[in-house]
């Protein structure tokens, strides 16, 4: 495989996961750790990527605020944002996570809706808390490099103490055999705490990410109440997750 088709596939993997390692990067275009690496040091200095220890993240999910950094399909984020909306009502708690997706519907929030938002991302708490009638809690601790949440056992005990409505979360993998999973077992354990912290979960996810899987286990898809993706849910993309016991937005 040439150069410019092993860097095109690895830019395309970070913009569907933002993190990618390098040891599965290898795996997957068999080829070298060294030879990755080399691949990484100079997307990175061509300012594409940031590279992080065993691997690299995006830049546009890094710097969601730096308009020179495009927001990998923003469009289709931005319909998830819209049809997540409809799930919102008066007087629910709601509890987030973080990521490009997230950052969309806090933007879309309607002015008028009055809730309170729970969010372990700093970045989602700074747009929801632009928003008159929401009362916004961020949950603190430990801040993720590579994902911009907070991480780590003092944001899992603060999510021991609350019960939300409805959590939404985004999904790093999402497929009908692994169910949702996740690459890095910080985050993972994370969102398990929050969706133990919840009476009903949703999945925001581009509908590329459908199929795809990480090293480790978030949920198996009978947790979730709701898949939203920027697809019509009779699109024949979404045959296999139309027989599942969930709603598809």
């Amino acid at each position: 495989m040439l150069k410019e088709e092993r860097q095109a596939f690895i830019m395309r993997q970070i913009n569907l996961h933002n993190k990618v390692l390098s040891t599965d990067l290898s795996t997957m275009l068999r080829i070298s750790e060294d030879t990755v690496r080399r691949d990484l040091k100079e997307m990175a200095e061509e300012g594409k990527i940031l590279k992080v220890h065993g691997g690299a993240i995006g830049r546009s999910f890094h710097h969601p605020f730096n308009t020179e950094n495009m927001v990998y399909a923003q469009e289709a984020k931005q319909q998830i944002a819209e049809k997540t909306i409809r799930l919102l009502k008066n007087d629910m708690v709601v509890l987030t996570g973080g990521g490009t997706t997230m950052i969309e519907l806090a933007k879309r929030i309607p002015e008028n809706l009055r809730a309170t938002f729970f969010t372990i991302s700093p970045l989602v708490a700074l747009q929801l808390v632009e928003h008159t009638h929401l009362t916004v809690i961020s949950i603190g601790g430990q801040l993720s490099k590579s994902s911009n949440v907070h991480i780590g056992a003092s944001v899992i005990n603060q999510l021991a103490d609350i019960k939300v409505d409805l959590c939404l979360l985004g999904a790093n993998g999402f497929s009908v055999e692994e169910g949702m999973t996740d690459s890095d077992w910080e985050v993972v354990q994370v969102k398990r705490a929050m969706i133990r912290a919840s009476k009903k979960l949703a999945i925001l996810s581009i509908a590329e990410k459908l199929g795809s899987s990480q090293r480790m286990k978030v949920c198996d898809l009978n947790l979730i109440h709701y898949l939203i993706t920027e697809l019509p849910p009779e699109n024949h993309l979404m045959s296999a997750y139309q027989q599942l016991d969930l709603e598809l937005f």
